[in-house]
C-alpha cells in the first residue's frame, strides 16, 4: 500500500473528546504529514512544555476519515478503531492515531501484528474492555420501578454501545434504562427504539413494596443455595470481582439506593412516575 513519510514534530493536539473530534485530528495528521508526541482532551490537557494545537472537531472532516477507514484498510480494521476509543485506556488517542498510520502502511494485515507495541497495546485494552462487558451482561441487576426497568453500572470502559444489541434484543418489550455513572450518559430503550444519551444525574422513587419484596426473596434465594461449607471469598471474588457488588440485588444494591428518593404520599408518587414517563418519551422523540 502505498504510504509516505511523516514528520515527528514536538506537539501536541487538543480536541474536544469525542469520537469525531478523534477522526478530524487523524485528518490533521495526514493532511500535515506529521504525527504529534500525544493528543489529549480540552481540560483535561497536562502541563507540558511541548507546543499545542487545538484542532476543532470538523464534521465533513470526519466523515471522510471514517467514509475512507473501512474502504481502504477494511471492515475489521474500523471496528477495532472503534472499540479502541471506546476503552479506559490512558492516552488512547495517540495509539489509534499511530495505530491508523501503520494500517495504511501495511494495509488489513496490521491486526495480525501482535508484536507491534501499539497494536499489543490496543488489542490488550479492547480484551479488557469486552471481558466488562462480558461481566455486566451477567451481573446486572435490574429494579422495576412502577412498570420501567432501571440499573446503575460503574464500568471502567464505556461499555454501553457493547450493552445496548444484547439487553435491546433480551428485553425487546420493556422499557429499562442503563445509566453509567462513571460516563455520565444512560441507555434508554423501548419496544421499537433505543438511544445512549447523556445524562449527569439520576433520581427514582423509593421502589414500591413488590418491588422490595422481590428484592428481598432474590437476597433470600442467594442465602438460601450456599453451601456454608465450600465458603470461599477468595474464589468467588475471582469470578465475581467485588466492585460490581455495590450494585447487585444480593448483596444489598447499595449502589442504586443513593439515587432513590422517599415519595411524602402516594400521589406524590404517581405524579414523578408520570412526569419521568413523560421526560422518557421526550428523551426518545428524536430516535431513529
Amino acid at each position: 500500500m502505498k504510504y509516505y513519510e511523516v514528520r515527528y514534530p514536538d506537539l501536541i493536539y487538543i480536541y474536544d473528546g469525542s469520537y469525531e473530534g478523534l477522526l478530524t485530528c487523524v485528518f490533521e495528521s495526514f493532511a500535515q504529514k506529521e504525527l504529534p508526541r500525544d493528543i489529549q482532551v480540552e481540560g483535561q490537557a497536562q502541563l507540558s512544555l511541548s507546543p499545542s494545537r487545538y484542532i476543532p472537531t470538523d464534521e465533513t472532516k470526519a466523515h471522510r476519515v471514517a467514509i475512507s477507514l473501512p474502504t481502504k484498510l477494511g471492515c475489521q480494521v474500523a471496528e477495532y478503531i472503534q472499540m479502541a476509543f471506546l476503552t479506559c485506556l490512558t492516552g488512547k488517542e495517540i495509539y489509534i492515531l499511530r495505530f491508523i498510520h501503520k494500517a495504511f502502511r501495511h494495509g488489513p494485515s496490521i491486526l495480525d501484528m501482535l508484536a507491534d507495541d501499539t497494536v499489543h497495546i490496543l488489542t490488550k485494552a479492547i480484551q479488557y474492555m469486552t471481558q466488562e462487558a462480558h461481566l455486566l451482561k451477567g451481573f446486572i441487576r435490574f429494579s422495576d420501578y412502577h412498570s420501567f426497568l432501571v440499573t446503575v453500572i460503574h464500568p471502567k470502559n464505556f461499555v454501553l454501545p457493547l450493552l445496548q444489541p444484547h439487553f435491546c434484543n433480551r428485553f425487546s418489550r420493556e422499557a429499562f434504562l442503563i445509566f453509567d455513572e462513571n460516563h455520565q450518559a444512560a441507555l434508554f430503550h423501548q419496544p421499537g427504539k433505543s438511544k445512549i444519551v447523556p445524562l449527569s444525574e439520576l433520581t427514582l422513587q423509593t421502589p414500591d413494596e413488590e418491588e422490595q419484596k422481590y428484592r428481598a426473596l432474590w437476597q433470600s434465594y442467594y442465602e438460601t443455595i450456599a453451601i456454608k461449607a465450600r465458603y470461599n471469598p477468595k474464589c468467588r471474588m475471582t469470578h465475581m470481582p467485588k466492585r460490581y457488588w455495590d450494585f447487585m440485588t444480593e448483596f444489598g444494591a447499595q449502589g442504586i439506593s443513593k439515587y432513590e428518593t422517599p415519595s411524602s404520599s402516594a400521589t406524590s408518587e404517581a405524579l414523578s412516575t408520570a412526569q419521568a414517563e413523560i421526560r422518557m418519551q421526550q428523551s426518545l422523540l428524536h430516535l431513529p
